[in-house]
């Protein structure tokens, strides 16, 4: 491991466990076995920069692939339903692969009181954006459904939905494909899509994701 990917490793789990008020330079640079000259010469900034990183990891994957999804869906004639669900798997491995669960510091006080959470913040509002659009899509077409669904509550629902996977970290549990495939179905359930629908938007993703990975 890289010396700067093992700092983002150590601290994301000093940081889950103590809080990041707690968690001073020293704390980080002996737990990495290094000087801390050793850790402002790869965050300059100390642990705020740290800070910073770790919220990106959590995002910032899954915001890069966006573009690149609907211009995959455009390309291939890809249903919305198809783009959500791909969407959805995408954004769970990125949680799933956060280091140490960092996920969990975008929901403490602490963290978000930082000007740093800005940035994050920013993200996680473009990302809810992005599952609006692709979620009121999806319902467009929903058949039986007497009712439209508000979009900004849409893409609320469709992100705090995926981000339970945080929260099912934290209880021990690996997240799987049958957990990223339950979330995905969940997700068009709650844009009205039938069964039919989601069975073949799960086929299909299974044959674009790797482009995109």
């Amino acid at each position: 491991m890289e010396p700067r990917e093992e700092i983002l490793d150590v601290v994301a789990g000093l940081f889950v466990d103590r809080g990041f008020s707690a968690t001073s330079t020293r704390d980080i640079a002996e737990a990495v076995g290094v000087r801390q000259s050793s850790l402002y010469y790869h965050f300059p900034s100390g642990k705020e920069e740290i800070l910073g990183e770790l919220l990106q990891r959590s995002i910032r994957p899954t915001l890069d692939r966006i573009e690149k999804i609907e211009i995959l869906g455009a390309e291939t004639d890809a249903p919305p339903e198809v783009l959500l669900y791909l969407l959805v798997v995408l954004d769970v491995r990125t949680l799933a692969q956060a280091p140490c669960n960092a996920g969990v510091l975008t929901r403490l006080p602490e963290v978000q009181r930082r000007d740093v959470f800005e940035p994050f913040g920013s993200a996680r509002e473009e990302l809810r954006a992005a599952y609006a659009r692709l979620g009121t899509q999806v319902a467009a077409f929903g058949s039986g459904v007497a009712m439209t669904p508000d979009s900004d509550l849409l893409g609320t629902l469709l992100l705090h939905l995926v981000e339970v996977v945080i929260g099912m970290r934290s209880d021990g549990h690996s997240i799987t494909p049958t957990i990223e495939a339950i979330v995905a179905a969940l997700c068009l359930r709650i844009c009205f899509a039938d069964q039919a629908s989601i069975d073949a938007a799960a086929a299909r993703v299974a044959e674009l994701v790797g482009a995109l990975e």
